[in-house]
């Protein structure tokens, strides 16, 4: 029970701490009287993907490559099927959205050079440089087509406008901080719990990395995109996956195997690597060819999901 405990405490901790972050950061921005569409591509996105950010840093640093890797792996193949596929049992989602195709080609890119990075067992410090170094191309790319034509801008982060930020800088740095205190402390007891339940289940860390961790981390993009659907706007889920699936390998992975090389567990390579580009290539032929996602589609995407996570086990 003390293991479920502190799963749970650490996801809810993640969720608050990165929203007041995002807040207290979008206040900051704003106060210098940045570009809001920049703040948007670059203090929000990379906001929002701080709670996965930590808790990859944590796992890594704990020496559960498994969490880490899991984390991100499994978070991508929950997006596509769990965060596309239940907001349509309530609304049908468009999958073709204006200026999204470059996104869908990064998003790719990124998908097939990390099945090659981690086809040799380790992803490399020098192989994260490569990840940011993508991850840094796509940010110049959006930033240059923000201020050329905003109509065009920030695929990805439809939802922005519902951010509300403090209204005074004593506000904004207190944000800031419990942000900065509550993601470190969340990642810790996150980590911790779910690493404690794979000992007692016999289960490995990469299992529950990507299971109850990636869908734990998933919860916000969930959230949103069933929101989006109850109030009829469901058009901006795909944007929001396609973003998120970017953030997840060019700067969290990036990122942690910049800090710490990573070991790659034999069943993410010849099988949930192959899953992610599955599921990656599931969204670019929905948008290619326009095809809305139904109530049938959305049951048989959230079926597809279920199978895969009995798979894991």
């Amino acid at each position: 029970m003390i293991s479920f405990s502190m799963l749970v405490a650490g996801m809810a901790l993640l969720m608050f701490a990165g929203d007041y972050l995002v807040r207290g950061a979008v206040g900051l921005a704003a106060r210098f009287e940045i570009n809001p569409l920049i703040i948007g591509l670059t203090v929000v996105a990379f906001g929002t993907s701080a709670p996965e950010l930590f808790v990859s840093l944590q796992a890594a640093w704990d020496g559960v490559s498994g969490i880490a890797i899991g984390n991100v792996v499994g978070s991508n193949i929950a997006n596509v099927l769990l965060v596309l596929g239940a907001p349509a049992l309530i609304a049908a989602l468009h999958c073709s959205e204006r200026g999204i195709g470059a996104s869908l080609a990064v998003m790719m890119l990124l998908t097939v050079l990390l099945m090659a990075f981690m086809a040799t067992g380790t992803l490399s410090r020098v192989e994260g440089v490569v990840l940011l170094l993508v991850m840094a191309g796509y940010l110049a790319w959006q930033i240059r087509r923000a201020v050329k034509d905003p109509a065009h801008a920030a695929i990805g982060h439809e939802d922005d406008e519902e951010i509300v930020p403090p209204d005074s800088s004593t506000k904004i740095a207190l944000f800031i901080l419990l942000g900065l205190v509550g993601l470190p402390i969340g990642a810790w007891l996150t980590v911790a719990g779910a690493s404690e339940i794979a000992r007692m289940f016999g289960a490995s860390e990469t299992a529950i990395g990507l299971t109850v961790v990636a869908i734990g981390t998933s919860l916000p993009e969930l959230v949103t995109s069933v929101m989006a659907a109850w109030r009829k706007s469901g058009a901006v889920a795909i944007g929001n996956v396609v973003g998120s699936n970017i953030f997840n390998i060019g700067f969290i992975l990036g990122i942690t195997s910049l800090v710490l090389p990573l070991h790659v567990d034999e069943r993410v390579i010849h099988v949930d690597m192959w899953v992610m580009l599955g599921t990656s290539a599931l969204i670019v032929a929905l948008s290619h060819w326009n095809r809305p996602i139904g109530k049938i589609g959305g049951i048989a995407m959230l079926a597809a999901f279920a199978l895969y996570i009995v798979t894991v086990f």
